[in-house]
């Protein structure tokens, strides 16, 4: 059973939404990833915001552009968390999104990651997930050693070549 709901307003936001569908599959965490219109199609979201804590859904991660209403509106019905994923847009370069997702009045949060931040959403949702989940809990150190050692070999590498030859 999914424990993650991806859902996102379009297709074209499946490049930073798929990052999150990346990243959670690396960690073992199973997810639905569907695409629904709060705006176009009112109905099937309020039926999927509805049913989400039914299907098994912990966190919902939203992605959304413009006048982004996807999170907020799965956070005002879903009672778990939600996590929200402005999108870069080409009238304001993602900050109307940014700011329709992280202005939330008080009572219906939604934790927002950075513009096209997809993969982190999908750390994000894993982490949540990983306050009850042992062995997650334990992938997710492993993927932060690895990318403490990413960094290592970097700089090992500038510290061989010099940063004038890097």
């Amino acid at each position: 059973m999914a424990k993650v709901g991806i859902v996102m307003g379009s297709d074209s936001d499946m490049p930073v939404m798929a990052k999150a569908a990346e990243i959670l599959e690396k960690l073992g965490v199973e997810y639905e990833m569907t695409i629904i219109s709060a705006h176009r199609e009112p109905d099937v979201f309020f039926e999927y915001a509805k049913n989400a804590e039914e299907k098994g859904f912990k966190v919902i991660i939203a992605g959304a552009g413009k006048a982004a209403h996807l999170p907020g509106m799965c956070a005002a019905i879903f009672p778990m968390p939600v996590i929200g994923v402005p999108m870069k847009t080409s009238d304001l370069g993602g900050v109307d999104s940014l700011y329709s997702i992280v202005q939330m009045p008080s009572g219906i949060p939604v934790a927002t990651v950075a513009i096209n931040g997809g993969q982190n959403a999908g750390i994000l949702a894993a982490k949540i997930l990983a306050t009850s989940d042992d062995a997650l809990l334990a992938r997710l150190k492993e993927y932060s050693q690895e990318l403490k050692e990413q960094v290592e070999e970097k700089d090992a590498r500038l510290q061989e070549v010099g940063y004038k030859n890097y």
